[in-house]
């Protein structure tokens, strides 16, 4: 991993109706350090983010023309200062017009990889600290926060400009919460959404546990679901969607073309097919669970007709080998009652 540009811009809106301000930076080509240091944290909170979206850049250029900035910067028509002065230049407009108070840093971050080149926009958040002014009195301070990420965006430029181009080139993390910001920042990217990620989780559920159900043995089906599971958390912790054929491969290395074959015979899922399931639902795989009526009930899947029972007549539901610390819990609980004389 290294950064070729980077560049990080203040940017200030608090008094709407008033123009924003902004404060951009130099330019810093390789910067390295902690910068390095910075960016690694802020991709490991970006992979680690829920609820991602996925789609391209709009049609609609002359209302978002980031698309159209990065591409003559890719193709070398401007250098990385002329697209960051336009970008911070546009972010500020948007800001002009917003009714909500803003303030907060944005870092564009143009990184080479191994296999391909990616470029980040980050809107930076703040956390207050403490800290002992020079008359050695605590004085309150802000401080770039590496745990919270609300608002940032990822172009991979293969998917985007090479030989093979995909309508999901774009990694979006808008949070709940950002408020008029957030929106205005995906105007800025010029994002549209192009992934029904809930679908996409139906149907990669869907094709597990049909391709598991094929087996007779309850023991196999629940590795299938359970590495299936594995694939697609690891491959949510590297930031990266779910490929059929990838997937294939790990559930089955001696025919590692099963799971891909029966996915398109049986669930039309094309052979070359990429997937962007939810992997928080995708733990319905390897775990059930559910509450209500006071009641919240969760374990694991494999445990099913082992060490828990459900009668579908009566509706019962029969737990045996109770954990531990639940047991010494209902113990103590029947013991009080008990001695209440309740």
């Amino acid at each position: 991993m290294a950064i070729k540009q980077l560049r990080v811009t203040f940017a200030s809106q608090m008094q709407p109706g008033q123009e924003a301000q902004v404060r951009p930076g130099k330019p810093l080509p390789e910067p390295g350090g902690d910068y390095e240091g910075l960016h690694k944290q802020l991709k490991r909170l970006f992979n680690a983010k829920p609820g991602k979206k996925y789609g391209r850049f709009t049609d609609d250029i002359g209302a978002s023309p980031a698309s159209a900035w990065l591409r003559d910067y890719t193709e070398g028509k401007q250098s990385f200062e002329s697209l960051t002065d336009k970008l911070f230049g546009q972010w500020q407009e948007l800001l002009t017009g917003s009714q909500e108070e803003y303030f907060g840093h944005l870092m564009l971050v143009h990184e080479a990889l191994a296999d391909g080149e990616v470029i980040y926009l980050f809107a930076l958040e703040n956390d207050s600290a403490l800290r002992m002014d020079h008359q050695q009195e605590l004085d309150a301070t802000d401080v770039l926060s590496t745990s919270r990420l609300n608002l940032a965006l990822r172009l991979e430029l293969e998917d985007w400009l090479g030989d093979h181009p995909s309508e999901n080139c774009l990694t979006l993390v808008h949070a709940r919460g950002t408020g008029e910001p957030g929106e205005l920042f995906i105007r800025l990217c010029g994002f549209t959404n192009q992934v029904d990620v809930e679908k996409e989780t139906l149907t990669f559920l869907n094709a597990v546990e049909a391709f598991a159900a094929q087996t007779d043995e309850p023991e196999k089906a629940g590795q299938v679901r359970s590495k299936a599971y594995e694939f697609c958390k690891e491959q949510h912790a590297l930031g990266e969607p779910v490929a059929i054929e990838a997937l294939s491969g790990y559930l089955d290395e001696d025919q590692p073309e099963r799971f891909r074959e029966f996915a398109s015979e049986s669930q039309d899922i094309p052979t070359n097919a990429v997937l962007h399931p939810d992997h928080r639902k995708v733990k319905k795989l390897v775990r059930i669970s559910g509450s209500g009526g006071g009641m919240s009930v969760s374990f694991s899947s494999d445990l099913v007709n082992q060490a828990v029972y459900y009668d579908r007549d009566t509706d019962a539901l029969t737990i045996t080998k109770l954990p531990k610390a639940l047991r010494e819990q209902l113990q103590r609980y029947l013991e009080n009652r008990q001695d209440s004389g309740e």
